[in-house]
């Protein structure tokens, strides 16, 4: 039913600096309800879990573990629109990049990598 594939692929070295890719698609299920929050720099984001079911790889092949959850965010307006009718349970497609967040917690320096939502459907409403 669900599956993830998570697509990096680095390129040559261009004048500019380095040329890649970054193309994240998944297909799952939404695990926690999409919350709205401002950020310090006055950004409104909104952020949801996503579960997908693990595929056999010559990592995960003596795991126990059936499945990973993503942490996905949505920055654009009409994107943050539609993700924010998501439900716990939707299946649902996501088109995005891996970004890697920094932000200050208490007085420290944290880091999150996330899945930036760039396009995203629902497939299946939750029963």
């Amino acid at each position: 039913m669900s599956q993830q594939q998570v697509g990096t692929q680095a390129g040559q070295a261009g004048q500019a600096g380095q040329a890649g890719q970054n193309c994240v698609s998944l297909r799952g299920r939404v695990s926690s309800s999409p919350i709205e929050r401002e950020l310090p720099s006055g950004d409104v984001i909104v952020t949801l879990r996503v579960v997908v079911v693990r595929e056999k790889t010559p990592m995960s092949t003596k795991s126990k573990q059936s499945s990973d959850w993503v942490d996905c965010v949505a920055w654009g307006g009409r994107v943050k629109r539609s993700v924010a009718r998501w439900q716990v349970g939707d299946v649902v497609e996501i088109e995005g990049a891996l970004r890697r967040r920094f932000f200050r917690m208490e007085a420290r320096t944290s880091t999150r990598v996330e899945v930036e939502v760039l396009s995203g459907r629902l497939l299946e409403r939750a029963a």
